[in-house]
């Protein structure tokens, strides 16, 4: 017998599972074909999500794009530009890059379907997060500095020898992924990765601010030295961003660097 609690978990999933597409970004940086970003919002549109991210393109959305786009011509006219990569995801709470390699610090690294878990996990814990695929350059991808944003690479596997992967190709892979992700739970409801977390999650901004304060008291100390880093803060970004913080946490750590500057002098 369906009781009216069940009902309500079942409505409940369903609200989760939508927020999968909904609250999904797709960032593409630096793009130098317009036709790619028409055809990237072509098969946004196929697999449902709507918001585009374009970051500083060599051009923006033109004839092409739309002939490309294949009537997607909606999410091509609400198509945001930002300056950066850091102001296209400062409002995120959780950032997934895409990447052909591991670079010289290894990151997280998973697979298009590890990358709708994590998505799904995060619309159960987080239903609010504002969430964010990023793409790179069609040359050379994404950046060590623009990666290190990230609190995952993803990774398509594809043949070795022939691994360059258009752009808006790269898009149809984890876009359909996620598709997949949403009709599964459509249809089982989300599974029970853990409960609702009880405190916002930081948005990735605010995490930045932290580790530009988090340096300047390194430095302070002379714990780290700018000009010989050897990767420290590298290392430090990659510990926190595993760690993926909420807005109460990053208010104690941000607390904790103010009092030790008071306690060594560093700030009176």
């Amino acid at each position: 017998m369906t009781t009216e609690i069940d009902d309500e978990n079942r409505v409940a999933d369903k609200k989760l599972a939508s927020s999968l597409l909904e609250r999904v970004r797709i960032v593409l940086v630096n793009t130098t074909h317009t036709g790619n970003i028409g055809a990237a919002a072509r098969a946004m549109k196929n697999m449902g999500l709507s918001q585009l991210t374009l970051v500083a393109p060599k051009n923006e959305p033109d004839a092409e794009s739309y002939a490309r786009s294949s009537r997607a011509d909606e999410i091509l006219d609400q198509a945001v530009i930002a300056k950066d990569l850091e102001a296209a995801v400062g409002d995120c709470q959780l950032v997934i890059g895409t990447s052909a390699r591991q670079r010289n610090l290894c990151w997280p690294l998973i697979t298009p379907r590890q990358m709708a878990d994590e998505v799904a996990k995060a619309a159960q814990s987080y239903p609010q997060a504002n969430i964010a695929l990023v793409f790179g350059r069609e040359d050379r991808g994404l950046t060590n500095e623009e990666l290190a944003l990230c609190h995952f690479h993803v990774n398509i596997p594809t043949e070795e020898s022939f691994s360059s992967l258009n752009v808006a190709a790269a898009v149809q892979v984890l876009v359909y992924e996620l598709r997949v992700k949403w009709l599964e739970l459509q249809d089982a409801g989300l599974p029970d990765w853990q409960d609702e977390w009880d405190v916002d999650w930081a948005d990735s901004a605010g995490v930045e601010r932290f580790y530009q304060h988090l340096e300047q008291v390194l430095v302070g100390l002379d714990f780290y030295d700018p000009e010989n880093p050897r990767n420290l803060m590298q290392r430090l970004r990659r510990l926190y961003q595993r760690a993926r913080l909420d807005q109460t946490e990053l208010n104690i750590l941000r607390g904790i660097l103010t009092a030790t500057e008071k306690a060594s002098g560093l700030k009176k």
